[in-house]
């Protein structure tokens, strides 16, 4: 293959990855809207300690684990924020009243 060959192949990747993240951030959604109703915390240690060693122990390379746990820590930095604004969004039946409550405010 040339380097043509490579830059669609990264493509094609990068596309498939971006999906992926898009589901992940979709669970990371619920588990939102799950931490909302039960009052857990949004940051949770130990569950990113699991998730980084799972990353490590199903990695095959050519990436290094460290690389990868890099890569992961980022991942799960945005998908804590993404559960922040899941916590901070009022529940859907409230949605109209918060718009009239900011046009009286206006």
């Amino acid at each position: 293959m040339d380097i043509a060959d490579w830059r669609k192949k990264i493509d094609e990747l990068d596309r498939r990855l971006v999906e992926l993240l898009g589901e992940r951030a979709q669970a990371a959604m619920e588990i939102g809207r799950l931490k909302r109703n039960t009052s857990l915390p949004i940051y949770e240690p130990e569950r990113e300690r699991i998730v980084f060693a799972h990353v490590q122990e199903v990695n095959r390379g050519p990436l290094p684990g460290q690389d990868l746990v890099r890569i992961f820590e980022r991942i799960m930095d945005v998908m804590r924020n993404i559960q922040k604004e899941e916590i901070v969004a009022k529940p859907e039946g409230m949605k109209g009243e918060a718009e009239l409550d900011s046009k009286v405010n206006d």
